[in-house]
């Protein structure tokens, strides 16, 4: 399945651009764990290296690591840099479920 196919699922798909060195990509990932076992099949969670995928995190701007960004259908609904709360998280993946 390609990136094209993720993002156009039915349920929301949180895209986490990241990078092995970066620490508050660390941060995010135990905060990713734990939105997915909240949230269970209503949300995909799909995790993309930048280092690995450099011309994917190009076309989709991605110039700071972690980079998060909820798709709906494959249109990007949500977007923001930087590590964010589990709460903010979820609230934020409810509002895009319905």
């Amino acid at each position: 399945m390609n990136f094209t196919e993720i993002i156009n699922q039915d349920k929301p798909v949180l895209v986490d651009f990241f990078a092995e060195w970066c620490g508050p990509c660390k941060t995010m990932s135990p905060i990713l764990k734990e939105v997915k076992d909240t949230l269970g099949d209503k949300i995909s969670i799909v995790k993309i290296d930048v280092d690995k995928n450099q011309s994917l995190a190009a076309k989709y701007q991605v110039r700071g690591v972690p980079t998060l960004i909820l798709y709906k259908l494959g249109k990007q609904v949500w977007r923001q840099s930087g590590a964010v709360q589990k709460n903010q998280l979820i609230t934020t993946i409810n509002s895009f479920s319905k």
